[in-house]
């Protein structure tokens, strides 16, 4: 979506826009939504003058014109879900020259200027890491299944995976993937690779659908997996849960911990607030989902498939968690 901004920022009748790098998985498309469901309320209470919503490929050259185009257009505010660490700092900071207030988040860049709304990734994949190996007894054969290939996020949770799993000598990993976090890439590439497998005892995932994925590879496969599948580390798609909760009778153990999409609805807030004066710490972290034994029935319950379990996030969560976080 692109909608008409005024030439020059108005902070009193402000256009907040969103630059998102990757579009193609089931998060991003709900991070997309959850942004512009806050935009369209925001809009309606005449908050906002307009907004902007820019979707990219993945590529870095791609959303550096994009964010160019945001400078050149004068909106107030940038909400940017990163294609890099790096290689955005120097239009970021042209963006903070001109006086936009640029909001990086879920997928970071280190621009000093940009105020930082993320997960801890390393902190929640570590913990999640544990779980799943102490369910194999810290013992057998491990496929790694990556995220979105060179975004911060992976970088992140594979480097706390590997961390983990350097811990664990009796633990050995016999494979990696990128699974993009998408059910349809993870699925694919995982068939490729399992016929060339010894049997694989457990699945470190990164979520974003990949969890779904990853099981019904594994049920194509059939033979012992069709009894007793891995144990999969899910990543919070509703079709994972209703998948697991469906095999929870007859014995299976996992868990499913995941960032969540509403994050899109704190960024746009986030953002307008900052737009309107605000004060928040330069870097805020975001709570995860937890899905469990103990609330796995819950949850499961009237679960419709095909989407990421998530929250929304609205404008007086975003200023009694984020902004208030200053106070």
């Amino acid at each position: 979506m692109l909608t008409a901004a005024p030439a020059f920022a108005d902070p009193e009748n402000p256009v907040i826009a969103l630059s998102n790098s990757f579009y193609g998985n089931t998060w991003r498309r709900q991070m997309v939504d959850a942004f512009t469901e806050a935009a369209e309320q925001a809009k309606a209470d005449g908050k906002i003058a307009d907004y902007v919503v820019l979707n990219g490929d993945g590529s870095v050259n791609q959303q550096q014109s994009q964010l160019g185009e945001l400078i050149l257009r004068g909106v107030d505010a940038i909400a940017i879900n990163a294609a890099s660490e790096t290689a955005l700092n120097g239009v970021m900071e042209q963006a903070c020259a001109q006086g936009i207030k640029v909001v990086v988040f879920d997928s970071l860049a280190t621009a000093d200027c940009a105020w930082k709304l993320s997960f801890d990734f390393t902190d929640y994949k570590t913990e999640q890491a544990e779980k799943t190996l102490e369910l194999i007894g810290d013992e057998g054969n491990v496929l790694v299944v990556r995220g979105v290939s060179g975004s911060g996020p992976d970088n992140l949770m594979y480097a706390a995976q590997k961390a983990v799993l350097d811990q664990h000598p009796d633990v050995t990993v016999v494979g990696e993937v990128f699974g993009e976090a998408t059910a349809s890439v993870a699925q694919s590439a995982i068939a490729n690779i399992l016929p060339s497998l010894p049997h694989v005892d457990a699945v470190l995932a990164q979520g974003g659908s990949d969890d779904y994925g990853i099981a019904q590879a594994f049920e194509q496969a059939g033979g012992d997996y069709t009894a007793s599948p891995p144990v999969i580390e899910g990543g919070g798609s509703s079709d994972f849960v209703l998948w697991w909760a469906d095999r929870a009778e007859d014995g299976y153990r996992t868990t499913s911990m995941n960032t969540t999409p509403g994050i899109g609805g704190a960024a746009f807030w986030l953002a307008y607030a900052l737009v309107k004066g605000a004060e928040p710490p330069m870097e805020m972290t975001m709570p995860v989902a937890v899905v469990d034994e103990a609330n796995l029935a819950e949850m499961a319950e009237g679960l419709q498939p095909g989407f990421i379990i998530s929250p929304s996030y609205d404008e007086a969560w975003v200023q009694e968690n984020l902004v208030g976080a200053a106070q």
